[in-house]
């Protein structure tokens, strides 16, 4: 029973919910189910031969088509970026929107708060004085750092940089105030600072791991990633409030330059092709190939990145200012390394709750070719420079980076300037730790700013419905289906291939028999399930009756809900229900092996996807096939999940029309709050701290949270059948995301008899009580 318990129960619970069902439960008489003397296929239908775990082969098949996908994206990108064919300006906008910028605006006419000891000097050497500042970005969010300000006649500034450092690195560090820290570049802020440049240099958050098993970083992504944030979307509102800092206190127009290693990089390029102010552009450290973009960080992952941008794409943005390339030095991080320190992808539970991932490092062949698309793209008129290096941050780097300042007095052979004095904090604080600390603290608050926000962000999303009568709101709800299905879910431009039915027959019961059932979807794509018919069910006779899709939850298989391994909480719900006369089938969703699972969630969002975009064409194959059978009702196939499977009961329905009710077991809740609360108490239900590390959409919190998503299923009927002491939410969570539902079906739209919901005194499970009964009323049947 563990696998369903880890699928929408917080881990802490599971085992004390679990041991509570088996104190309190009388074991259930399971159904007596045998292997079938013959595995003749149903009338029909091919014989089908496939061995082994279809699971598995399933999980596989949908692996291999996702990279073949990704790999489509590359080449398709190429017909979008001709060159001279594009608007850079629309671009960069597209851009902002995957990163979530466009959410928040930045504080007008920022400026530097200076907050160190002597008038904020931190530290003074011949001609240069270092400050610690801090500069509003967006509201309740600073950037915070170390300023390089050349004084003196001898060393005026003549031009302004932002020097970004690696997550693992310090400002300290590239400022040349940490002597003692190896560090993988060299302290190119202050070599920059010695040549006249006026230099800021931000903190970022560090990749260090924290109590709850993952980075630090991750921590913060996941709850912005489901409110339409990023947290690269916030280190780039500090830059690029950074660039506003710096024009705003020069005291005449200057050039200003963007220059980072390893994840500044990143940040560098970003800023560079958003803001054209910037006039020079050095990345370090990150620039290559982005087909391998699922096995970074979590906090790397932008939703449908690959659809449009590749590193090439967004370089090309940076054109005709000046952009310098160096590789060959990359942060050496994995999170979850194996024996050969590659990130870990195994198909149990992990020990830690994090994302596997590395910084990627690039062959020099793939940085040659994403340098060679670079060039294809912005034409022949604009050659970047490429550098190969090992040291990061070399001397013709900078150079080269100075030298599209105007910059004329950079000496790439200078060495780092001895500081005369360097001023400690009198009370002996770790400034850098709290500098750290509050910076996390800031981005955290405001995520939950905006997790408070986000309600009002859906009503406004949702202006355009209109309830008044049943046909507008029909009419109306359209555009919103359609939102879903493209901007949320994510839709493969395919058309399904023949289903090519393969069936055997499996097991049997006192009541019933079953076939395994195996359809084609896409070419190498699969859907897999178990067909359950009642015994009385004459297949020739005419007679049509109701189909029930029985949903498995997390890590789970056919076989677990039609009674096969005795997990109690499924209580054989797809034999129970044959058993009173239904037909059932009990299909294999794509979230099983772990690892394997989750990451195909970060493919399929590199390309604007998600796991759904091939599970729901699987039910599409599926009902379309049921709707084909003699003996099945087309207008009467209902769908009927737990735990994850009832989170597919939120999803597929409302995209899958033949589906004609839905039943939410062990999962309706307030989604957004539970996916992005990080307040202590809402942590025990959270998943911002759980190893589902999978389970964050982007912006639901601005776009449908389960209410939301219940009004695409609307007006069919729609219930939810909920345990008292499911740790999945607290009750009060439940009736506050289910009021909204039932104000649509019964207060605006008189739809009294359409949506219920069953309160039990229960825990994670399948109750079979009160959805039996709204199954055989919907459905026309009979005990």
């Amino acid at each position: 029973m563990r696998r369903l318990w880890f699928t929408l129960v917080p881990t802490f619970l599971s085992v004390a919910i679990s041991t509570a069902q088996e104190k309190s439960d009388a074991p259930p008489p399971w159904p007596i189910l045998t292997p079938s003397e013959n595995d003749e296929p149903l009338p029909g239908t091919e014989k089908l031969t496939l061995e082994g775990d279809l699971s598995h082969q399933l999980v596989e098949a949908n692996d291999a088509f996702l990279d073949a996908q990704i790999a489509a994206a590359r080449e398709s990108r190429q017909a979008k970026w001709k060159s001279g064919s594009y608007d850079a300006d629309q671009r960069r906008e597209e851009m902002a929107t995957m990163l979530g910028l466009d959410r928040d605006s930045r504080i007008d006419d920022t400026r530097f708060e200076f907050y160190s000891i002597q008038k904020a000097q931190l530290a003074v050497a011949e001609g240069l004085s270092i400050y610690t500042v801090r500069w509003q970005a967006i509201d309740g969010v600073n950037g915070e750092g170390l300023l390089l300000e050349p004084e003196g006649k001898k060393n005026p500034t003549s031009v302004d940089v932002i020097a970004i450092p690696d997550a693992n690195q310090t400002p300290e560090e590239l400022a040349g105030l940490a002597p003692n820290i190896p560090s993988e570049t060299s302290p190119f802020a202050l070599l920059l600072a010695q040549s006249g440049c006026r230099v800021l240099v931000p903190s970022l958050t560090n990749r260090e791991e924290n109590q709850y098993r993952m980075t630090n970083r991750e921590w913060l992504h996941r709850p912005a990633f489901e409110l339409g944030r990023h947290l690269l979307g916030y280190e780039l509102h500090q830059v690029l409030a950074g660039v506003d800092a710096l024009k705003n206190t020069a005291t005449k127009e200057r050039p200003l330059g963007v220059v980072g290693f390893g994840e500044g990089g990143l940040l560098s390029l970003y800023a560079g092709a958003l803001d054209p102010r910037i006039q020079s552009v050095a990345v370090s450290g990150y620039f290559g190939p982005r087909e391998g973009l699922w096995l970074e960080p979590a906090e790397h992952n932008i939703f449908g990145l690959l659809e449009t941008f590749g590193d090439a794409e967004i370089a090309s943005l940076v054109a005709p200012r000046a952009l310098v390339i160096e590789s060959g030095v990359y942060p050496d991080f994995v999170f979850r390394p194996d024996k050969n320190g590659a990130p870990e992808i195994i198909e149990e539970r992990p020990e830690k709750a994090g994302k596997p991932g590395r910084f990627m490092m690039p062959s020099p062949q793939g940085v040659a070719s994403e340098t060679n698309r670079l060039r294809e793209i912005a034409g022949a008129d604009w050659q970047p420079m490429a550098v190969t290096a090992n040291h990061a941050m070399n001397g013709e780097t900078l150079a080269a980076f100075a030298d599209g300042l105007g910059l004329e007095t950079f000496d790439p052979a200078r060495k780092p300037i001895a500081f005369k004095k360097v001023y400690p904090d009198p009370e002996g604080h770790d400034h850098i730790a709290e500098r750290h600390a509050r910076q996390m603290t800031a981005i955290e608050r405001h995520t939950q700013r905006a997790l408070i926000q986000s309600r009002q962000d859906r009503q406004e999303y949702f202006k355009e419905l209109k309830t008044d009568t049943l046909e507008d709101f029909k009419k109306t709800i359209e555009l919103y289906r359609d939102r879903f299905r493209t901007n949320v879910i994510g839709e493969f431009d395919l058309e399904r291939i023949a289903a090519n039915p393969r069936t055997r027959r499996y097991e049997e019961g006192p009541k019933t028999v079953s076939y395994e059932v195996v359809l084609d979807v896409f070419d190498g794509v699969i859907a897999y399930g178990i067909l359950t018919l009642p015994k009385d069910l004459d297949l020739t006779s005419g007679e049509k009756r109701p189909v029930v899709v029985c949903q498995h939850g997390l890590e789970g298989t056919p076989q677990d809900v039609i009674g096969e391994p005795k997990f109690k909480a499924y209580a054989a719900f797809a034999t129970r229900l044959a058993e009173r006369g239904f037909i059932t089938f009990a299909p294999q969703n794509g979230y099983r092996y772990f690892d394997l699972f989750r990451l195909q969630q970060f493919k399929s969002q590199s390309i604007g996807k998600t796991l759904f975009s091939l599970i729901v064409p699987q039910h599409l194959q599926i009902t379309d096939w049921l709707a084909k059978l003699p003996f099945v009702d087309a207008d009467r196939i209902a769908f009927y999940g737990l735990s994850y499977g009832g989170k597919s009961a939120m999803r597929i329905p409302p995209l899958v029309d033949r589906y004609c009710l839905s039943i939410c077991a062990g999962d309706f809740n307030e989604w957004v709050w539970k996916n992005a609360a990080t307040d202590p108490k809402s942590l025990r239900y959270s998943y911002a701290n759980k190893g589902e590390y999978e389970i964050f959409e982007w912006n639901l919190g601005g776009t449908f949270n389960y209410a939301e998503m219940a009004a695409l299923i609307c007006p069919r009927p729609f219930m939810v059948e909920r345990g008292h002491f499911d740790g999945v939410a607290p009750d009060e969570a439940v009736a506050y995301e289910f009021a909204k539902v039932r104000n649509l079906y019964q207060a605006q739209l008189g739809l009294d008899e359409l949506c219920e919901i069953e309160w039990f005194p229960g825990p994670h499970k399948i109750n079979g009580v009160g959805t039996y009964a709204f199954l055989e009323k919907h459905l026309g049947m009979t005990k």
